[in-house]
Formats: C-alpha cells, sequence, structure tokens
C-alpha cells in the first residue's frame, strides 16, 4: 500500500508542478520516463496542461506501448532483482526453479549518468528542506509503544500456544499422518467400556481446538485494527480517483476531437497518395508474379521442344532455372504444387535419354565407314551431350565408349577377315564354316596382307578415337578453367563487397502504417545502385528462357530471382564451337581433374585394346605352328610390320602398349631358337661330311668378303649375270690376305652374317642372338678341333689319315674366322644397351678359344716332325758317304712339309712354324752327337756331321721362302768345359 506521503501523478495548476512535470533538455534525445501512478493518492492536485505528457488514445492507438500491457498486482510489485525469494510470499508459488536472468541492455535506450540528474537534483533539493522542516515540526507517530510492544509480546505468547503443525504451509488435512496427528483415533475408539471417557476426550479436543481457533482469530483482528487508518484512507482516496479520471476523460475527448480534425485536414490525403502507390507497387509486383508464372507454365512444353532438337544443355538449364524460381519467388503457390516432382522425373528422364543418345553417337562415330576422311562426327552434338553429362554428373559415359571401342575393334577384325577370305577362290565358306578357320587357310602373302589391313584400319580407328577425345578432353578442361575463373572473379567480388560494407553507413527509415513498411512505397529509381546493377544482369541473363507465343513480351520473360545461377560465360572448344560453360556444374576441381585423366587413360586404353585383339589375331593363326615355319625373310618382314604398327600407335596415344610387343618378344624369341637350332643342325652337317680340303671360293663369297671390308655386315644382294660368268678363286682374299679354307668355313661366314642380320632387322633378339652366335663359334671350334686334332674325321668322313695339310687347313681356317671376331664384336656393341657390354666378354672368350686351338695345330705339326727327327737320327752314324741317308730322308721330310704348308699358311707363319721344327731337329741331333761322342774337334767324324748339316742346311734354305731363315747350326754342338 501506498503510504500517506506518496505524491499523485496527476499534477495540479500550482507552483509546486515542478515536482511532477520535468523540463527536458531539447539538446538530448531522451524519452522522458513515466512512472505508474500511485494507488492512494493523498493530496491529489490537477493540472490541465500536464496532460500533455500522458498517453496519446488517437496517436498511439496503433501502435504498441507500456500500457497495453497487461499484469497482475503481484507480478506489478514482485522484484525480481531479490536476493532471497523465500520470504517473498508472491515468488514462493512460482517454484525454487525460478532464477535470476541478466537482462541485456536495450540498444535504443541511452546510458544513464549522474549528469541526468543533475536537473532535477537541483529542483528537488528545495522541496527536501521544507520536507524535513515539516518534519521536525510534526513527528510521526510512535507506533511501536509500550502499549503495542505489551500487547504483541501478549499475542505472540498466545500464538505459541497452537501447535507448529498448523503453522505449515503444507499443512492439509487430507494428508493422513497430518490428519491423524490433528485428530488421533484414540479419542474414537468405544470399544469395552472406556465409552465414557473416550466421549470425554473427544469433547476435550473439540474445545482445544476451537480455543486455537479464537486466538487465531483475536490476532488477525489485532492486526486489522492496527491497520484501520490506513484501509479508510483508501476509501477516501478512491473517491477523489473518480474525480480525477472524470476530468481526464473530459480532456482525452477533447483532445481526441481535436486530432481528428487534423488528421482529416491534413493526414488523411498524404496517406492515401502513399497507399495508392503502395497499391499500385504491389500490382506491378502481381503483374511480374503472374508474368513468372506464365513463363514457368510454359517451361514442360519449351522442354519438350529442346529434347526434339537434342537440346539436352538447354533444357536442363531451363529445368534448374524452373525450380529455382519455383522455390524462392513462386513458393506457396497451389497451381504449381506438383510441376516441381515433374521436373524432377523430366530431369531423370532427360539423364536417361543422354546416356542412350551418347551410347548411339559412340555407336555411330566408332561403327562408321573407315574411308570417311572426316575425323569427328557431328563435333556440336558431342560437346553438347558430354556438357549435359557432366552437368548431371553421369560421368561413366566414358565407360560406355569404352565398351563400344572394344565391340568395334572386334568387328573390325571380323570384317577385314570376311573381307579377304571373300576374295581368295581356293577356299569353300560352305566347307568351311568358321572363320577362324579359313583365316588359317590363307598362305603368309594373303594372311600378311590382311594384318597389314587390320593395322591400316586399327591406325585410322585410333585416330579417331584420339580426336573424340581430344574434344571431351577439351570441354572438361574448359568447365574446370571455368570454374577456376569464377572462384577468382567470386573472390575479388567479395572482397571489394567488405570494403564497400566497411565504408558505407546504411540508414534506413520506416514509416509504420497499417502494419506495412514505407519502403514498399518507394519507385524502382529510389533503389540503390547495387540492387539495380543486380538486376539489369539478371534480365540480360543470355539464358533467360524461351517464351511462348501466348505470354508476356520477349523482355518481360526474363526472371528476376534473386539468387539465379544462370549466369554464363562462352568458350570455345577446338572444334571452333561455342559453348555456354554453366556455373551451376556440380563437380568439383578434383573431379574435373580425374575426369580429365580417366579420359587420357581411356586414350591408352584403345591402343592396348587394338594391341590385344592383334595378339589374339596372331595366335588364332599360330594354333598350327604357322609362324614359327616361317623362314628368315618372312619373320622378318612381319616383325617390322609389327614394329611400325607399334611405333604408329605410340606416337598417335603418346604411348607404347606392350601386349604386342611382347607377342612380338615372344614369337621373336622362338623364332630365334629355331633359327639358331636350324643353323647349328647345318654347321654339323657340314662339319660331318667336311673332309679337310682346299675348296674354290665362289665369287659371291669374295663379295661377301668384299662387303664386310667395306663396312656392310649384310648379305649382298644376288646379280642375275655377272655372278654367272666369273670363276671360283682358289683362295679367298681378305684385306690383301689369302686364306685357303674349307667349304664350311665359306658357310660359316654366310651364317655368321646372317645372325648379324638378323639382329639389324630385330633389334629386340640383339642379346639372343649374340649368345646363340657365340654358342655356334664355339661349337664350329671344338668340333672342329674334335675332327681334326682329334681324328675324328677318321671314323666320321673317312679319312685315311690326318695330314699336315689338314691341320694347316684347319689353322687357316680358324685364323679366318679370328679376323672376323672384332668385327663381329664391333657389330653387336653398336647395337647393345650400355648396361648390355659385358655380355661382349664372350667374343674375348671366343678368341682365346681360337688361339689355343691355333697354337695346338702348329704344335701338333712340329710334334709331327719331331716324332720324324727321333727315329731317323736315332740312327744316324757318323759315316760315308756325305750325305748320309738319314739327312737325305730328313731333307725329303722338310721339303713335303713345306710343300703341304706354304700355299696354305703365310710366310710369316711358315718361317716360325720351320724355326720350331728346326729346333726341334737340332735338340735331337745335338742328343745323337752327344750320344755318338762326336766333337767339334776338327777331326774326321766332325768333318763328316759338319758335311751333312751343310747338306741340310742347303736343302731347307732352298725352298720357298725360307732363304732368309737363321738356322743357327752351331747349336748342335757342345760347348767345351
Amino acid at each position: 500500500m501506498a503510504s500517506s506521503h506518496s505524491s499523485s501523478p496527476v499534477p495540479q495548476r500550482s507552483s509546486s508542478d515542478v515536482f511532477f512535470k520535468k523540463e527536458v533538455d531539447p539538446t538530448k534525445h531522451i524519452r522522458p520516463v513515466q512512472s505508474l501512478p500511485d494507488v492512494c493518492p493523498k493530496e491529489p492536485t490537477g493540472d490541465s496542461n500536464s496532460l500533455c505528457v500522458a498517453p496519446s488514445l488517437v496517436t498511439d492507438q496503433h501502435r504498441w506501448t507500456i500500457y497495453h500491457s497487461k499484469v497482475n498486482l503481484p507480478a506489478a510489485l514482485n522484484d525480481p532483482r531479490l536476493a532471497k525469494r523465500e520470504s517473498d510470499f508472491f515468488t514462493k508459488t512460482w517454484g525454487l526453479d525460478f532464477v535470476d536472468t541478466e537482462v541485456i541492455p536495450s540498444f535504443y535506450l541511452p546510458q544513464i549518468n549522474k549528469e541526468h540528474f543533475t536537473v532535477y537534483q537541483q529542483e528537488i533539493s528545495q522541496r527536501e528542506k521544507i520536507h524535513e522542516r515539516c518534519k521536525k515540526i510534526c513527528p510521526p507517530k510512535d507506533t511501536f509503544d509500550r502499549t503495542l510492544l505489551h500487547t504483541h509480546d501478549k499475542s505472540r505468547t498466545d500464538l505459541e500456544q497452537v501447535p507448529k503443525i498448523f503453522m505449515k504451509p503444507d499443512f492439509a488435512l487430507d494428508d493422513s499422518l497430518t490428519f491423524n496427528s490433528v485428530l488421533p483415533w484414540s479419542h474414537f475408539n468405544t470399544a469395552g467400556g472406556k465409552g465414557n471417557r473416550d466421549a470425554a476426550s473427544s469433547k476435550l479436543l473439540q474445545e482445544k481446538l476451537s480455543h486455537y481457533l479464537d486466538i487465531v482469530e483475536v490476532n488477525i483482528a489485532h492486526q486489522i485494527s492496527l491497520r484501520s487508518e490506513a484501509f479508510f484512507h483508501a476509501m477516501t482516496s478512491q473517491h477523489e480517483l473518480q474525480d480525477y479520471l472524470k476530468k481526464t476523460s473530459q480532456a482525452v475527448k477533447m483532445l481526441r476531437d481535436k486530432i481528428a480534425q487534423i488528421d482529416k485536414v491534413m493526414c488523411e490525403g498524404s496517406l492515401h497518395i502513399l497507399r495508392l502507390a503502395l497499391t499500385r507497387n504491389n500490382c506491378v509486383k502481381v503483374y511480374n508474379k503472374l508474368k513468372l508464372m506464365a513463363t514457368v507454365h510454359q517451361t514442360q512444353p519449351t522442354v519438350q521442344v529442346l529434347l526434339s532438337t537434342s537440346e539436352f544443355v538447354g533444357a536442363l538449364d531451363l529445368i534448374a532455372t524452373t525450380q529455382e524460381v519455383l522455390q524462392q519467388e513462386l513458393q506457396g503457390i497451389h497451381s504449381f504444387r506438383h510441376l516441381g516432382s515433374q521436373l524432377c522425373e523430366l530431369e531423370k528422364l532427360i539423364d536417361k535419354m543422354m546416356i542412350a543418345e551418347f551410347s548411339t553417337y559412340s555407336h555411330s562415330d566408332l561403327n562408321r565407314p573407315l574411308e570417311d576422311d572426316c575425323q569427328i562426327l557431328e563435333e556440336e552434338r558431342l560437346v553438347s551431350l558430354v556438357f549435359g553429362l557432366l552437368k548431371q554428373r553421369k560421368l561413366n559415359f566414358l565407360e560406355i565408349y569404352s565398351e563400344e571401342m572394344i565391340i568395334t575393334a572386334k568387328n573390325i577384325i571380323k570384317q577385314c577377315v570376311i573381307n579377304k577370305v571373300s576374295q581368295i577362290e581356293d577356299i569353300d565358306t560352305d566347307v568351311v564354316l568358321k572363320l577362324a578357320d579359313q583365316m588359317r587357310m590363307l598362305n603368309f602373302l594373303q594372311w600378311f596382307d590382311l594384318l597389314k589391313d587390320i593395322f591400316s584400319k586399327f591406325t585410322i580407328f585410333l585416330q579417331r578415337v584420339k580426336a573424340t577425345l581430344n574434344i571431351i578432353h577439351s570441354v572438361v578442361l574448359s568447365v574446370l578453367d571455368k570454374n577456376q575463373r569464377t572462384r577468382e572473379l567470386e573472390e575479388i567480388s567479395q572482397q571489394k563487397n567488405a570494403a564497400k560494407d566497411n565504408s558505407l553507413d546504411t540508414e534506413v527509415a520506416y514509416l509504420i502504417h497499417e502494419g506495412m513498411f514505407i519502403s514498399d512505397a518507394f519507385s524502382e529509381s529510389e533503389l540503390t545502385p547495387i540492387a539495380i546493377d543486380a538486376t539489369s544482369q539478371r534480365n540480360a541473363s543470355p539464358n533467360s528462357e524461351p517464351c511462348s507465343s501466348d505470354s508476356v513480351s520477349e523482355p518481360e520473360c526474363t526472371t528476376d530471382s534473386s539468387s539465379s545461377k544462370e549466369q554464363t560465360s562462352s568458350s570455345v572448344t577446338p572444334g571452333a564451337v561455342d559453348i555456354m560453360v554453366n556455373e551451376d556444374m556440380k563437380l568439383t576441381d578434383l573431379e574435373l581433374g580425374k575426369l580429365a585423366n580417366n579420359v587420357q587413360e581411356l586414350l591408352y586404353s584403345a591402343s592396348d585394346i587394338c594391341h590385344d585383339r592383334a595378339v589374339k589375331f596372331l595366335m588364332s593363326r599360330a594354333k598350327d605352328g604357322f609362324l614359327e615355319k616361317l623362314n628368315s625373310t618372312e619373320f622378318i618382314t612381319l616383325s617390322r610390320l609389327m614394329e611400325t604398327f607399334i611405333l604408329e600407335t605410340e606416337q598417335i596415344c603418346g604411348r607404347k602398349s606392350m601386349s604386342l610387343l611382347g607377342a612380338l618378344q615372344s614369337q621373336a624369341n622362338k623364332f630365334v631358337n629355331r633359327f639358331h637350332e636350324e643353323r647349328k643342325t647345318k654347321l654339323s652337317l657340314l662339319l660331318d661330311n667336311e673332309r679337310w680340303k682346299q675348296a674354290d671360293v665362289p665369287a659371291e663369297f669374295q663379295d661377301l668378303v668384299d662387303s664386310i671390308a667395306d663396312g656392310k655386315i649384310a648379305l649382298p644382294e644376288k646379280k642375275s649375270g655377272a655372278t654367272e660368268e666369273r670363276k671360283p678363286a682358289e683362295v679367298l682374299i681378305v684385306e690383301g690376305q689369302q686364306y685357303a679354307v674349307v667349304g664350311t668355313v665359306l658357310l660359316l661366314i654366310r651364317i655368321i652374317l646372317e645372325y648379324c642380320q638378323c639382329v639389324d632387322n630385330i633389334p629386340s633378339v640383339t642379346t639372343d642372338m649374340l649368345t646363340r652366335l657365340s654358342d655356334l663359334l664355339k661349337y664350329f671350334n671344338s668340333r672342329s678341333c674334335q675332327l681334326v686334332l682329334g681324328a675324328g674325321a677318321l671314323q666320321v668322313v673317312g679319312l685315311k689319315t690326318i695330314t699336315t695339310k689338314n691341320l694347316a687347313l684347319s689353322s687357316r681356317c680358324l685364323q679366318l674366322i679370328v679376323h672376323y671376331i672384332p668385327v663381329i664384336r664391333a657389330h653387336f656393341e653398336a647395337r647393345l644397351q650400355p648396361k648390355q657390354y659385358s655380355m661382349l666378354r664372350h667374343f674375348d672368350h671366343i678368341t682365346k678359344d681360337y688361339h689355343d686351338h691355333i697354337a695346338e695345330i702348329s704344335a701338333k705339326l712340329v710334334a709331327i716332325m719331331d716324332s720324324l727327327f727321333d727315329k731317323l737320327l736315332s740312327k744316324y752314324e757318323v759315316k760315308a758317304p756325305v750325305p748320309s741317308a738319314c739327312f737325305r730322308n730328313i731333307c725329303k721330310q722338310m721339303a713335303k712339309m713345306h710343300e703341304a704348308i706354304f700355299d696354305l699358311l703365310p710366310e710369316e707363319q711358315t718361317q716360325m712354324l720351320f724355326l720350331r721344327i728346326n729346333a726341334s731337329y737340332k735338340l735331337h741331333l745335338k742328343k745323337q752327337l752327344s750320344h755318338l761322342n762326336v766333337i767339334n774337334d776338327g777331326g774326321p767324324q766332325n768333318g763328316l756331321v759338319t758335311a751333312d748339316v751343310a747338306f741340310y742346311t742347303g736343302n731347307l734354305q732352298a725352298l720357298k721362302g725360307l732363304k732368309d731363315l737363321d738356322l743357327n747350326m752351331a747349336e748342335i754342338w757342345e760347348q767345351k768345359r
């Protein structure tokens, strides 16, 4: 309740109205705070001029104010800022869950400080002095006198008689425990003879409760009596308040009449103009919305028209734009509630149509006649399909193209075989039904022409695949480039907008009238430049939806979606096709990069497919051992064709496929094995039939040796006519030296050149050929050693004996091979990789073996003469006649030896051999003279020996080529001791 000193909120026309009406500083935009009126004003005063600060019922009838709030008295009196709510009667009913919450300061209220109260303090200081003076003159009643204190103590003593259970806040008789405590059942038990006593107890309990009730009522009455003055004062204030309210109502009525006249004269016309402008703006919006609805209504027919011309990208863009408009600008339109789902189904149908269309295009592109010069079939159609598939994230179209490539490669081989078989009259297709069996009936030339035709068709096929995949790759890269440029532009735009937002202080003023914003009534010319630019860009979009004939005009067909993504930019593909790269591509840069790599891998896969099909074609022909039966010329021709095809596919696709190369290597290994076995067998037969006699050298072998001397390690081409007129030579002339050889060695040289030429024709078999050639040379060396030195020719050929001529001829043949080993080594070294140079050590080993063999033959010749000297000189006797028979036999045998080897071995080797033979002769003669005790003493025996030695020396030096031979016969005599 209000105290007696509280002031009234209704000001009066008196000198003290300064206390109620405050002077507000007009420079400070601070709204005066209005306090709620007291319940019981003690000294009401009234001032009609002070009504201006009261709330206006006319002005504020459509605006919510604090006077619209409706709260109960406990909520108004309760202070939620109190720390202890348990002592508050009103908040006790709200429960313990009621907690204080921090009130966020309002942005619209100013910050109040002490300076705002300076004026108030100056105004109230005088009034406060008067109030203090009045308190001294009229002191307040001492409500706590001794009487009241005594009465209060007495009432407290009486209340203490009442049990505490009645004072509990949760006291309720419906609780069994509480009920039993207040009315114990023992007082109502009438069993036995205790009835009178229990009745007395019950009566005593009733009197006790009545006593408690009297005590409480007395205390309540006492409390009311203490506050009786306040009650009467409130009733008095109520009548005064009614008078004030009546005056206030009259003032309000007069004010409302005045404001109604002002509103009619000054505001109604202006507000009507604003309403008309707002209505016009709303009508324009409705008209634009209807135009937009008309455009959206034509979406499905337009999509059907676009699909009929295979314009999948345009149809998808139209569907995407329409769905965006439906979700943003036409959301909630009942007539379009099913259009979104219909467009989704239509989009799924377009996806299937694009996949089917791409499959059809792939089939048409890859299966058209290979004689057609056009590399790309309908480039614009391909680009449109790829853009549509990328837009819908249908990335499996590359798998479709890959499957079509496999089918086309099979068909190419099948059609080539059919065409070739149909041209051969010897093949009866009615008898031989299988196409593979018909193909196996072709001879090498026919089959080789077929393989060449297949390789040429595959080359054209790969060129077409590369051209198509280049278009797809360029489309993917253009989309990737556009995404990157768009991202850069967005980053630049965001930076500019951030700078603009920081520098621009936007102030928006709203006029609230009938729940509408006054900004809705502004004309479009008053919009911000940013909104105008956005609208102009949106209306100028190149991908605006087409309009039907019965819809609005073309400039009005553009949608004004604020978040439209249909802004596109033009990009030019390598095929000179302008394509609008849509910013709505949903693929990330990582996905586009992976897709570009997949396109390149698909080109590699196309090369692998052609090579795999070619390998299967080769294997089907090789089932009957056809390829293994090819001769060297045929296999080399086949190998060159395959290597040419491998090189062409590598140039087209940028990567070498290994399947056909592996098949070629496998066949080359088989060819090398067969090639080597044939020549080794041939050499073995030649050696087994070789009688080790000097053979004539045909002119073609001389030409072969001459070509080697000129640096051409290859078989010379056969010359018709000229070679037949030339006669064979007795010896082979190699770089000015004469070589007497057997026929086997001539053929061996030709075989060696065949190995070298095979390496030139098939470089991949260089290492295998080197190993095989080494084996062949070793075989010739070992086999010739067995036949000549080992005397194997006696049993194999049937020779009676191995003569010195056979030995010398064998040595010369070995020397000829040794002469050509460095040439062969250099030939292979030029064709080996540096890491393979270690294989050249085989030639070093072979050279050493050949030199050892030649040395053994020379030693064998010396050994023959050594045994002869030992046999003849062991019977030598120093006696007449001179020369003795022994020396005549020795000279005769030396002459035979010279005759046998001089025409076979060069002069230097002959001299070296006879020097070794002479040394053996001197050794045996010296031994025999020592045995006969013949010394160089000038006696008769010495003279006979000297005469025999002179005879020997003269005969030996008389032989051809041995004239200047230093025999040094003085060594036959023992040194004198």
